[in-house]
């Protein structure tokens, strides 16, 4: 197995735990503001068979993967209630931003590690440079190359969901944050149309996509270059 075959691998990996962790962080913050919904039925776990989603789980993933993008997508949705919270419109935001906000989380723990390996030896900082830069000795032995190749693709691949998540179109989480401040008929047709208006983001309009996610990544790697 090639080492471009172990970064596939780990992507996967990282995927599956990075929409794990998104879907937990609602439901458990929903449970937290007064809706169990999703907790009774068991989505605050690690388990990615309670998150899958056949589009935005599997085929998108694979689309990406083969088209040689980040893996992007999305996990079957956290159920809500939002008759269970004091403040609808509040507690609404709060239970949908929690998810992105956990791949962010982990993004800069990632981050950290990162540059810990980098200060820890000569070898750290030079395998920790050359990934970004896709400069990689792949005849060394040290197991810190698949080590910080994992990391990395940890902290892009949250990156990529955390900012892909926070688009204002629905079905994504970015979405229950505006749909809150348009009147009744905008809303509908916003609705009506999420679906759509996403899927011709991610086919028609990838340039666009990239124009939102990568400032945010190049200013995780900026950083992790500077440290």
């Amino acid at each position: 197995m090639t080492l471009q075959h172990v970064d596939i691998v780990f992507q996967l990996i990282v995927f599956l735990l990075a929409i794990s962790v998104h879907e937990s962080a609602h439901a458990w913050m929903a449970n937290r503001l007064g809706d169990p919904t999703a907790r009774m039925l068991g989505r605050v776990t690690l388990n990615p068979i309670k998150h899958i989603d056949p589009v935005g789980t599997i085929l998108l993933p694979a689309i990406a993967l083969f088209a040689g993008f980040p893996v992007l997508g999305w996990a079957k949705p956290t159920p809500v209630d939002p008759r269970n919270f004091k403040n609808k419109v509040l507690d609404d935001i709060l239970t949908s931003v929690a998810g992105p906000v956990s791949n962010f989380v982990l993004a800069s723990i990632a981050l950290v590690v990162l540059a810990l390996v980098k200060f820890a030896s000569p070898l750290g900082e030079q395998i920790v440079f050359g990934i970004p830069q896709g400069i990689l000795d792949t005849g060394t032995k040290s197991v810190l190359l698949p080590i910080c190749l994992l990391l990395y693709e940890l902290m892009v691949i949250n990156v990529v969901l955390g900012v892909f998540n926070l688009i204002p179109v629905a079905p994504l989480d970015g979405s229950h944050v505006l749909r809150h401040f348009l009147p009744s008929g905008a809303l509908r047709i916003y609705d009506t149309i999420g679906i759509f208006a996403l899927m011709a983001l991610i086919y028609l309009a990838p340039g666009v996509l990239g124009k939102l996610i990568y400032p945010v990544l190049g200013v995780f790697n900026f950083i992790l270059s500077r440290i």
